[in-house]
Formats: C-alpha cells, sequence, structure tokens
C-alpha cells in the first residue's frame, strides 16, 4: 500500500481536478510532482486507485455509516455518526480517484494493456457507484473531460438511471477485456496490491459487482435486473463470480506510518480518544447476543466491568466486587429518571450504546468517567485489533464472498434462476463470512443455533448480510434504503425520526456549478414526510432510485 505522500505524487497535475470540481479558472494550480500521463506506466498509477478507493469505503464503512446503520456509536463528537445530523457533502475525493483511474484507463488503450484497462472499468464503475448511490444524479458522461475545454468545467448531471446503466455497461465490458488466459497479459503483479497480477479474481470482482448494481435497481427496472441478474449468475463460465472469501476484494493495512495504518489505532494517532470513542451500538451487539455469534468477540471487547442489580442491597448500595460493580434499587432508579427512562443494560458480556440515545452517550450505563472519548468500563469498546495499525484482519474491505452469496439468495428468493436456492445461499454468505473473520470451526455449531436457520423470509437474509458487512456498512445502508431491513429503530436523538437517505450536494458544487447542480436539485430529488425545511437537497429526499417504491418509508 502507498503512503499518503506517495499517493499524492502519484496524483495527475491539479489542473486535472478541474474536469468535476468546476473551480474557476483563475485558480488553477499545476503540480510539479505530479505524475505525467504521457509517460507514467500505468502500472504506477494502479496501486493509487485500488488503495483510494478502498480507503474512501473504510472511511464510510468504519465511519459515520457504521452509526447510520447501527454497528457502532461514538461516546463524543458524535452528532453525525449518531444522530444524522449532517451538512453538505463533497464529493471531490471521489471524482481525484476517478482522474487518476482515467489516465490509467487511457495509458492501458494506447499500450494495448488490457488488464490495466480492465482494472480500470472496474474502479471507474466502482467510483461512480459510490458516487450516485451516495448523492443521486451526478457529473457521469461529461465527467472528467475539463482538459478538453472550458466547456466541461460544470459539466451536466446525468440522471442515476443512467449512471447506473453506464456502471453496468462498464462492467460487462470489463468482464470481456479480462476473459482470456492469463499469460496473454502483460502484469505487474508487484503494482497489483489487490489481487497480485491475478486476471481471473479481476473478473469474478467484475461480475460480482454488476450483481451488486442489478440488485441495487430491481424495484426500478426488474426486468432489466433479472435479466441482468441472471446471464451473470446463470452462466458461471462467462461470468465468473467470487464465492469464496479467498477472493474477497481486500487488501490488508500496512501500519508502518499514519497513511498506511488502521484508522483508529493508537500507535500513530496522537489521540487515544479517536479508539476510546467509538463503541458498539447495542442494537448489532443484541442481535448477535441473540444468534450467539462468535463474530461479536472478534469484534468487540466484553465489558470490563459489568453491572449486576441487587435488591437484596441497601437501596443506595454501589460497590465493584470480584469485577461486578454491584448495585441497589435506588442506584438503578435514579440513572433511569436522569436519563429518560432509560434501564441499565445489565449484561455480563458485551453492552452496546443505543443508536442515537443522548446528546451525553459517554454517560450511558453509569459510565464510572464522565468524558468524551474515555473508556467506558460499563460498555463494549472495539476489540483491541483495533487499536492496532495493522493486523490479519484489518483490511479495507470493497467486495465480500459473502455479500455475493447474499445476493444470490434474495434473488434466488425473488424466483430468479440463478442456479441454486435461497436457503443454500443464504448459508454459503455465513461460511464466507466466518471464514473471511477467522472462526470457520463454529460455523457448523452456529447454524443449529435459534434464529440462525433459514426461515425462508427476506429479514432473515438482510440481517445475515448486515451483520457481515462490518467495517463495509455503506452496503448495509444502501440494502437498507432499498427494502427496508433490518427494521432499524431511531434514537430519540435523531435528527429525524427515520434513517438518512442520501448525502447533500457539497457546496463546491453548488457555487461553482449552480444551474446543473439545482437542475438536478429542483427536477430529480423528491421530499419526504421527514425532509422538514431542508428543502429538496435533504438527506431525508428520495433520489430516482427509491421514488415509488415506498421503501424504506
Amino acid at each position: 500500500m502507498y503512503t499518503i505522500k506517495n499517493k499524492i505524487s502519484a496524483l495527475l497535475v491539479l489542473l486535472v481536478l478541474f474536469s468535476f470540481s468546476c473551480r474557476k479558472l483563475q485558480d488553477m494550480n499545476i503540480n510539479p510532482n505530479g505524475a505525467n500521463p504521457t509517460t507514467t506506466d500505468p502500472n504506477l498509477l494502479m496501486p493509487t486507485v485500488i488503495t483510494s478507493t478502498g480507503l474512501s469505503v473504510i472511511n464510510l464503512g468504519f465511519g459515520d455509516i457504521a452509526g447510520v446503520i447501527q454497528h457502532t456509536q461514538l461516546d463524543g463528537w458524535s452528532s453525525g455518526h449518531n444522530d444524522y445530523d449532517w451538512t453538505n457533502n463533497d464529493w471531490s475525493g471521489y471524482y481525484s480517484i476517478l482522474n487518476t483511474n482515467q489516465q490509467m484507463i487511457a495509458k492501458g488503450k494506447s499500450l494495448k494493456h488490457d488488464f490495466t484497462t480492465g482494472v480500470g472499468l472496474i474502479f471507474r464503475a466502482y467510483n461512480f457507484g459510490y458516487i450516485t448511490d451516495l448523492w443521486g444524479d451526478a457529473p457521469y458522461s461529461q465527467a472528467l473531460l475539463g482538459l478538453n475545454g472550458s466547456q466541461y468545467l460544470t459539466p451536466a448531471f446525468d440522471t442515476q438511471q443512467a449512471i447506473y446503466a453506464g456502471i453496468l455497461a462498464t462492467l460487462d465490458s470489463a468482464n470481456t477485456l479480462l476473459s482470456k488466459n492469463q499469460s496473454a497479459y502483460l502484469v505487474d503483479a508487484t503494482q497489483d496490491v489487490l489481487y497480485g497480477g491475478n486476471v481471473s479474481q479481476w473478473r469474478k470482482f467484475a461480475n460480482s459487482l454488476a450483481l451488486r448494481y442489478y440488485l441495487r435497481i430491481s424495484d426500478k427496472d426488474a426486468s432489466t435486473a433479472q435479466k441482468g441478474f441472471e446471464k451473470i449468475a446463470g452462466n458461471p463460465g462467462q461470468y465468473p463470480l467470487t464465492l469464496d472469501a479467498a477472493d474477497d476484494a481486500s487488501f490488508a493495512y500496512i501500519g508502518n506510518n499514519s497513511g498506511t495504518a488502521w484508522p483508529s489505532n493508537l500507535s500513530f494517532t496522537q489521540d487515544s480518544t479517536v479508539f476510546y470513542r467509538i463503541q458498539m451500538c447495542q442494537t448489532l451487539v443484541g442481535a448477535m447476543l441473540n444468534l450467539n455469534d462468535p463474530r461479536l468477540g472478534v469484534w468487540a471487547a466484553k465489558v470490563k466491568i459489568p453491572l449486576q442489580l441487587d435488591p437484596t442491597q441497601s437501596p443506595t448500595y454501589d460497590k465493584v466486587v470480584n469485577g461486578v460493580e454491584i448495585i441497589g434499587s435506588a442506584v438503578a432508579a435514579n440513572y433511569s429518571n436522569s436519563y429518560f427512562g432509560t434501564l441499565l443494560n445489565y449484561n455480563q458480556n458485551y453492552v452496546g450504546i443505543p443508536p442515537a440515545w443522548s446528546s451525553f452517550p459517554q454517560l450511558y450505563n453509569l459510565a464510572p468517567v464522565q468524558d468524551q472519548g474515555r473508556a467506558n468500563s460499563h460498555v463494549s469498546q472495539l476489540n483491541n485489533i483495533y487499536m492496532q495499525p495493522s493486523g490479519p484482519l484489518l483490511k479495507a474491505r470493497m467486495l465480500s464472498a459473502a455479500e455475493v452469496q447474499f445476493d444470490l439468495a434474495e434473488a434466488a428468493l425473488k424466483g430468479w434462476s440463478v442456479g441454486g436456492t435461497a436457503a443454500s445461499f443464504y448459508n454459503a454468505g455465513i461460511k464466507a463470512s466466518f471464514d473471511t473473520w477467522g472462526v470457520s470451526s463454529s460455523y457448523a455449531s452456529y447454524m443449529t443455533n435459534p434464529g440462525v436457520p433459514y426461515n425462508g423470509t427476506l429479514s432473515q437474509i438482510m440481517e445475515q448480510k448486515w451483520i457481515a458487512s462490518w467495517t463495509a456498512a455503506a452496503e448495509a445502508w444502501f440494502d437498507y434504503r432499498r427494502t427496508g431491513l433490518p427494521a432499524f429503530q431511531v434514537g430519540g436523538n435523531a435528527k429525524r425520526p427515520a434513517l438518512p437517505l442520501r448525502f447533500i450536494y457539497g457546496l463546491n458544487e453548488l457555487q461553482y456549478n449552480a444551474v446543473n447542480a439545482n437542475n438536478a436539485i429542483t427536477n430529480t430529488l423528491q421530499q419526504t414526510s421527514f425532509t422538514s425545511s431542508d428543502g429538496n437537497n435533504s438527506a431525508w429526499s428520495k433520489p430516482w432510485l427509491l421514488q415509488g417504491t415506498n421503501k424504506p418509508y
């Protein structure tokens, strides 16, 4: 993996950024350390594209979106994470990756490097997919063309429908380009930090990503979605898929400096609160405890000092005995009265903070130290592996075999012809996730636990897929938006009594590409009952994908 400095030096001249950022011409600069697109080896751009994309996935899936879908909560500085108190979101990071990627594609084509071009097409689809998933309509057909003339400095917004169609066509082209034998490609395996130059694995990634997007549009264009999904799932020779955890699109954090270290590490992070303020959310903890799920112990630490109510003691009794804090009835009642009827959590192993519980989440469950970003001995912190800069499980996961298996399970449940049953794919999805997280030996016994054997419902598929999306939470959010599952309950401190649906268009776009941005806001976003006074450009407005579906609300 490249360091941040290396990543910056591999980016193109800042002029390229103006193909999307729409800033004024007089603001342009040339980066003397930037890569020259006419001379740079396209393989040298590949690790920058791969790692930048993977880091963006972690920034969402281990960041605020993990709060949205109730994997984690923050005990301080938490309004965006816990409560959905969002402002404008800038998409320049995604377009910056796409600019570098575009140079890689162009160079690959000019040199007839089909491997490089195919990888570039996958990341073009991946990053444009995130942009339209997160915001809705966006510059697509006129994006990345800023060097072709000033008219492209304010690119038109393509419809979300058109962007999804373009993504799927791009992925089909990538599959075709990568369909030859390995020996037919010129590959520099040292620059491929994802698959080490294995063309077959890249091809699986492309086709699996296409399944993601066919499901994404299935409520809006059922015929196209079914036809495209079945074409891929029913022809494994022509369209191989990521079905085994060994083929996951993931790379490990190296951890030798702050730019290559896991974001919550304590080795390079000067402020220890970066780790300690992240705590488990009770929604995930409760679901996994109900299923006796061994992955919980991989992701979360046990409560250091559990609480225990002892009504036989004095009502004001409060003392730690043998590592357990014993409290009397008045102590518990006073806490409940102070925090709006909140009951204490007496689980002796794992306790999470309820979603959007309070403006002062650091006080939850009789916290002994009532400061933000301090270890709460009555609540589950993350497992200590997340203190480390690197480790075998600390990976940026862009797509997993578990996700693909659950996609196939959902498609089978719809009645689509996908070469298996919903139950078989559901079981395989759990198995792939267990393999990914190093608990394969517990799979057989887990499948006999109450609530785990497949019961024929979509809600069960989506619950297991949600659990398996740990650190890749954006996919769970996108799934929730189109299915309403899992049926999350919103906490009382949330900005609105419903989960948000999209990112708000950024200030740069609203200022420098106002005509096109406002056209998209006015004509293609649909307000909901939770939009309130935001207007159309609200996190609770529906883009095309959700309009008319009655999902998730």
